[in-house]
């Protein structure tokens, strides 16, 4: 794996909170869309059909506030280790602590754990193939999701 390779696929890491803390939910899909995602014990926990089913996905779940447009969240990514599997595939593993704040929250942490991604490189783009959340710090979601996703 060159050094391109590896910013390329941090940048995608970093991508997805962005996206995420600004509302932008079709920004997911499209990072997502040709992905499965799953939870350690129940994978793949949904699969998305292209990048509107993950949009469609987030914005049934997540919720956002009127005001500004966005979950008023903050994804802080770190602990980023990233691993080449061969030719144009890579994995990586990195923590994620996700603080939020609303008018009923005061500002504190809602949600860490640890994401483990793979990734191909096709025509060119890196790009991700499947993601696994492993959220074992839960804190208070109920500024933040849409529906119970422990059921």
């Amino acid at each position: 794996m060159i050094f391109e390779d590896y910013l390329a696929i941090k940048n995608l890491i970093h991508r997805y909170p962005q996206c995420t803390d600004k509302g932008d939910f079709e920004g997911v899909g499209k990072l997502l869309g040709d992905a499965t995602m799953g939870e350690l014990d129940h994978e793949p926990a949904f699969l998305g059909d292209g990048a509107e089913a993950f949009t469609d996905i987030y914005a049934s779940v997540v919720r956002k506030f009127p005001e500004r447009g966005t979950p008023r969240t903050r994804h802080f990514i770190g602990n980023v280790i990233i691993e080449d599997d061969g030719p144009d595939k890579a994995h990586a593993e990195s923590y994620v602590i996700v603080f939020q704040q609303t008018d009923d929250l005061p500002l504190q942490p809602i949600i860490g754990g640890t994401y483990f991604d793979r990734f191909a490189k096709v025509d060119g783009e890196w790009r991700f193939t499947h993601r696994t959340e492993d959220m074992e710090l839960i804190g208070d979601l109920s500024e933040h999701l849409l529906r119970d996703m422990t059921a």
